[in-house]
Parts: C-alpha cells; structure tokens; sequence
C-alpha cells in the first residue's frame, strides 16, 4: 500500500508541473501588460517634467505625448486579445482533461488488466524456487553467491568448475578445480579437468603444470581419455611427433567404438582408419561422452591451435613453436595453413640462418614448401 502512495504523489506532482504553467498564462499576461502600461506612463511624467525645465519644445511634445499615447492604445488592444486567448477557454479545457486523463487511464488500464497483486519475485526467490527452470546464468550466479558465503564447499567448486570451462571462463575454471582438489581431494577427473583449464589459459599450450596435472590424472586413472590425449598433444607441441604419434595410436586401438574421443584422435592422426578396439566403454569414457560431442572436441584442438598460432605472431622467435605449428597443421591436414605458418616462420627467425634451414627441413619432410 505504501508503495501506491508514493506512485500517487510521484504522478501528481507529474501533472502539476504540467498543469500549473497552462493556468498562469493569463496571470503572466497581465503582469506584462501592467509593466509596459507603468512604463509609457513614466515617459509621459519624465516629458511634462522636460517641457516645465524647457528642455523641450510645445510642439515636440505635443507629438511626444501623442505617439506614447498611441503606443498605450496598442497595449491596451494588444493585451485585451492576449488575455482573450489566454482565457480559461475550450483549448486550455481540454489540455488540462487530457493531462489529467493520462495518469487516470493508465491506473485504469493497469487495474484492469495487470497483476497489481501479484508478488514480488528477486532473483534469489526465483532461483531458490525452481532450480531446474533456470537458465545457467542464473544457476551458476547462485552457486557463486553460495560460494561465496561457504568458500569451504568442495562440492559446489566441483559443479561449478566445468561449467566455468564450457563457459570460456578458464581462469575460473582453474581455481575451481584447485579448490575442489585441495578440499575433496585428488580423482582423475578433476585432475584432468585441471589440466585442460590450464592449457586454456595458456592459448592451448600443454605447460609443465597442465603436464603435472594430466600426469596426477594418469597416475589415478591410466586409460582416462582426456588426459592421454592431452599429454600427446604437448609431445607433438614440442616437436616430439613419434611419440605423440605412438601415444594417440595406442590410445586409438583402447578406445570403445563409441568414445567421442575417436573422432579427435583419428583426427590428430590424420587417418579415419578403424582400429581395433576392447569390448565395453568404461565409466569415464560414458562420463566423456555425455558431457563433449565429436565436434566440441575438434572444436577444443581447433582452439588449441589457435592459441599456439596467436603466440607465436605475438612472439615470433621460437623455432620449436613453428615447428609445432606447422605440425599441427599437417596433422589436422589444413596444408594452406601450415605453408602460411612456414613463410611466416621463415620470415621471423630468418630463411639463411640455421633456425630457418631447420625449419624448412622439418616441413619438406611433411611435404609443405614456402615456394608451393
């Protein structure tokens, strides 16, 4: 109810402020007029004063006195039609109706067909009500409000964690993944989790500590597919090819026929060829399946890539990221690119200098030449 008075009062004083200048129109007419009338009677004063000093002649001031006093006349004509039109007449009647309708329709209409009575719902309330009718902006700001008055909540850090990696929020995702470590302890999945949200801030770069963790991972959980293939894809980023070659067959000729992680292996591969494969997928590669598709998966090593390429146009200087590069373009058989990733490559470290030999050896060898 409170909250109607105040609607009321604000509306009001609305229409007043529209209102009230309509109504003094007239007011302001008759004090203009008043104020010309007082003046032209001063000159009329100050010329008597002028012809008793004989300041002025007889006949000039006769013409003076005639021109004020035509100048009155016209006042006096001018402000009786003012004050006509300014007149509480039918156009000021019906402006003040219709602002004083609108605030009285607009209640009407509303009464008629809002929700005045309907509850208040703040975000909180909402989310608290129906958790599973939220969309996930909503989910994941009521798991950080509640983080954030129980920081001590291992289980929440674990939802939350690959949420923030779908996300693209990498940062976060790593810390949550800490955090759910440190309080729940170490598992393979939160370990490999961990290591993929490093390299994601990395640019996609296997680091030692993305390698330190997918190494946890593994030494939980050997055949965990997530953290094999990234540790072969850091063999292949520092130019270890044979044995992220060896690494991603032997995890090929493991996988259930219906991994996700098929697609991405036989893609770094560069071979869609079957392999054979142990009867039964197991509950990390169901867990895999439900949670990335075959194209977010190439989407992952698409970005991986990416960030590599975005690195090394920032800091052009490293011959075994070019290599690593160019690697990864044959791999992914994208040859245009991996030519592009050559000539730049060569035009950084130098085509005469020993990097640059190098280089271009390591990419004859894949069949990519800068004069294609």
């Amino acid at each position: 109810m409170f909250f109607w008075i105040i609607v009321a009062c604000l509306t009001l004083i609305a229409c007043l402020a529209v209102l009230l200048p309509v109504l003094r129109v007239r007011d302001s007419v008759a004090d203009d007029s008043a104020f010309d009338l007082e003046v032209y009677q001063d000159q009329l004063a100050e010329l008597d004063r002028d012809v008793a000093r004989g300041v002025i002649a007889g006949t000039e001031a006769e013409q003076a006195r005639a021109e004020i006093g035509r100048r009155i006349l016209k006042l006096k004509a001018e402000g009786s039609t003012l004050a006509a039109k300014a007149g509480f007449g039918a156009g000021r009647i019906v402006l003040s109706v219709a602002i004083l309708a609108v605030p009285l329709a607009s209640w009407g209409i509303y009464a008629a067909t809002g929700s005045p009575h309907l509850p208040s719902q703040p975000l909180h309330e909402r989310m608290a009500d129906n958790p599973q009718a939220n969309p996930i902006n909503e989910l994941v700001a009521r798991a950080e409000a509640h983080l954030a008055e129980n920081p001590q909540d291992g289980r929440g850090w674990d939802v939350l964690a690959p949420i923030y990696y779908r996300n693209g929020r990498f940062v976060e995702a790593a810390t949550a993944y800490r955090n759910a470590i440190r309080l729940l302890g170490a598992s393979a999945t939160r370990e490999a989790g961990l290591g993929e949200a490093v390299a994601a801030v990395g640019g996609g770069l296997i680091s030692e500590e993305a390698q330190a963790a997918l190494q946890r991972a593994l030494a939980l959980e050997p055949d965990n597919p997530k953290a094999r293939f990234l540790l072969a894809l850091g063999l292949a980023q520092e130019g270890r090819t044979e044995e992220a070659q060896a690494a991603w067959l032997a995890m090929a000729n493991d996988l259930p026929q219906d991994s996700p992680w098929r697609g991405a292996v036989a893609q770094m591969l560069g071979s869609k060829a079957e392999v054979q494969a142990t009867p039964g997928p197991s509950q990390d590669d169901v867990d895999a399946a439900e949670l990335m598709s075959d194209n977010e998966r190439a989407e992952m090593i698409g970005n991986m890539v990416a960030g590599l390429d975005q690195r090394l146009r920032e800091n052009p200087q490293d011959p075994e990221g070019w290599q690593r590069l160019i690697h990864a373009y044959t791999v992914l058989q994208r040859n245009e690119d991996a030519r592009d990733a050559l000539v730049r490559g060569l035009a950084a470290l130098g085509s005469d200098s020993a990097e640059g030999a190098e280089l271009k050896t390591f990419a004859a060898a894949r069949g990519v030449s800068a004069a294609d």
